[in-house]
């Protein structure tokens, strides 16, 4: 790892040595991983003090990480989250907040912040991240990067601590799209079913009603750029019901299954857990059983819904997150505040498991902005073909 580390983005680990291959697709580049996958060598801590004390010394390196030093990338450490990855602050109490290399005066958001405060801060070109309800698309727009939320199950979590395992995800981030397609030429295998060079662009109405005018002024460019490669998109309404029904099913979805994850750990030794991270356990706790089958009923409803609505060409084009970064002196509460506004727009590819690509395009008060791609299941790389017309176009 980093002798220097300004950004408090890796663990402090006795550093260990990872072989990697001398030649590869990725030769030249270096990485970080975030402390969820096991790497031989390291232990696995999860940001819980209690996770590190019971991990032990992992012999094996998880196949996603393996497959990144097979291509000739070089590890350069195990990068900070949020405590048992149940945050989306970035602000670990045992482990601190990793700084944001873009806005330092604001959170990096979680709870793949180590991964992406490395990124952003230089330290590595690109970095391993997990998103379960935003953790990798909401610090790809803090600190302008782009991230990936793949489809759910195309990038392999083996080896690596669950939180809510039907909507976990592993993802990635870099500063430039040539450096993240060239991750996804060895994470990801051809897409079972292209999308068209010159998809059918889908403008969500009712999401874009959830950002105040300045956030919508602020990327404004980008989309006209998307427009000028496909063509004016059509207006269609993404949420089922209500976005309020959507955040509370996504939320029992996520809260039992965090719970069944994590529940006996708290009962048995009752960690102290940080702000936050505490009462969201505590709601999860008490998800009754009627509310998981009515939420996994509706998230059944709803990917119909959602692959009706995108067919095999279309793309939603949509904010990334409701704005820029709050600021780290912002309150639990407004934090809190700013989490759940945030639910309701990233729940939609959480519900239906399809892929997000999160693009840093545009900036508001000196603080990056992210504009989003959302495709059908198995569009990844297509998505990130995309990006980089669009990217090339600007």
């Amino acid at each position: 790892m980093p002798l220097h580390d300004p950004a408090h983005a890796f663990v402090p680990y006795p550093p260990a040595p990872v072989a990697h291959a001398g030649t590869g697709p990725l030769s030249g580049l270096c990485f970080g991983v975030k402390d969820l996958f096991d790497v031989a060598g390291y232990p696995t801590g999860g940001g819980s003090p209690v996770v590190l004390a019971q991990s032990g010394i992992k012999a094996r390196t998880a196949p996603t990480v393996q497959a990144l030093l097979d291509a000739g990338a070089r590890l350069v450490g195990k990068t900070v989250t949020d405590e048992l990855a149940f945050s989306m602050n970035g602000n670990n109490a045992h482990f601190g907040a990793p700084l944001n290399g873009a806005a330092p005066e604001r959170i990096t958001g979680g709870s793949s912040s180590g991964s992406a405060s490395a990124v952003s801060s230089g330290l590595c070109d690109f970095a391993l991240g997990t998103d379960t309800g935003g953790s990798v698309r909401a610090p790809a727009n803090h600190c302008g990067l782009y991230g990936l939320r793949p489809t759910h199950g195309r990038v392999s979590l083996e080896d690596a601590l669950d939180l809510a395992p039907s909507l976990d995800t592993c993802g990635w981030f870099a500063r430039e799209v040539q450096t993240f397609a060239r991750v996804a030429d060895v994470l990801l295998d051809a897409d079972p079913a292209p999308l068209p060079a010159s998809p059918r662009l889908l403008w969500p109405t009712d999401v874009w009603e959830l950002v105040a005018p300045p956030v919508s002024a602020a990327l404004e460019g980008p989309v006209q750029r998307a427009i000028q490669c496909w063509g004016a998109p059509q207006a269609v309404h993404a949420a089922l019901d209500s976005f309020e029904a959507m955040y509370w099913h996504f939320r029992c979805v996520q809260g039992r299954e965090a719970w069944m994850t994590d529940g006996p750990l708290i009962t048995r030794f009752a960690p102290p857990l940080g702000p936050g991270v505490a009462e969201r356990f505590a709601w999860s706790r008490d998800v009754t059983d009627a509310q998981a089958t009515a939420a996994h009923a509706f998230r059944a409803r709803f990917r119909a819904h959602l692959a009706a609505l995108l067919g095999h060409d279309g793309v939603l084009i949509l904010p990334t997150m409701p704005d820029i970064a709050p600021l780290r002196t912002a309150s639990e509460s407004s934090l809190e505040d700013y989490r759940n506004r945030s639910i309701q727009m990233l729940c939609i590819a959480g519900l239906a498991g399809f892929p997000q690509l999160s693009m840093p395009l545009a900036q508001r008060e000196g603080a990056p902005l992210g504009l989003s791609l959302l495709g059908p299941a198995g569009s990844d790389r297509s998505l990130i073909a995309l990006a980089e017309r669009l990217a090339a176009a600007g």
